[in-house]
């Protein structure tokens, strides 16, 4: 009876192994940067305005000044639970509203309305201008949890106390305990993120 082959025995050395084509440049999963970029960007999202009050530059002080209110538009964010009633917004790290965030717990958020294009582009400049002179001409309140600006006409405001921050890769995942929540206009739709640019519903 001929001898059979196991099935379990190693290559011949004629059957040499193919190496594996190398992983796109950047990341050892296979996946580049423009390619996770473009993917993402077919991921329509709302449009948030996220702001923070510096604290005084002097705490023990009460006649010190106080500091700047701070904005940034964001894309990434979420609920994250009913109860608690949490939040979550994605920082990249070592921005200035990272670092903001990192010493002050109380923040709030205010959802866009389709109308507010123009503050979500203002607050997304690079290399823009001081943040006083950006809320100089937009009407706001401040919020009675945090005295952060909440933006009128917004869609709904929240305030929020930081419960976590989480590093995850380039980003920060701040997660906050929501300590109020309203809803400042009935009127227009959502300001939506897509393909890289703000757009607005139908």
């Amino acid at each position: 009876m001929p001898n059979t082959p196991s099935l379990t025995s190693s290559a011949s050395p004629a059957s040499p192994t193919l190496p594996s084509p190398p992983p796109a440049a950047g990341h050892a999963e296979g996946v580049s940067n423009e390619e996770f970029r473009a993917a993402m960007s077919r991921l329509a999202s709302g449009v948030v305005l996220v702001t923070a009050q510096e604290p005084p530059l002097d705490p023990d002080d009460p006649q010190a000044p106080s500091g700047e209110d701070v904005g940034m538009t964001a894309t990434a964010f979420m609920s994250v639970s009913l109860d608690p009633p949490l939040v979550l917004v994605s920082l990249r790290e070592g921005s200035r509203m990272d670092d903001l965030l990192d010493e002050q717990p109380l923040w709030a958020v205010s959802v866009l309305s389709e109308s507010q294009r123009h503050i979500a582009g203002r607050f997304a400049m690079k290399g823009r201008v001081s943040d006083r002179l950006l809320f100089a001409d937009i009407p706001y309140l401040r919020g009675e949890a945090t005295d952060a600006p909440l933006v009128g006409g917004a869609l709904a405001t929240l305030e929020c106390r930081t419960e976590q921050r989480v590093r995850a890769g380039d980003h920060t995942l701040v997660i906050g305990r929501v300590l109020t929540a309203s809803l400042p206009s009935a009127d227009g739709g959502p300001l939506a993120y897509f393909r890289g640019r703000y757009r607005q519903l139908g």
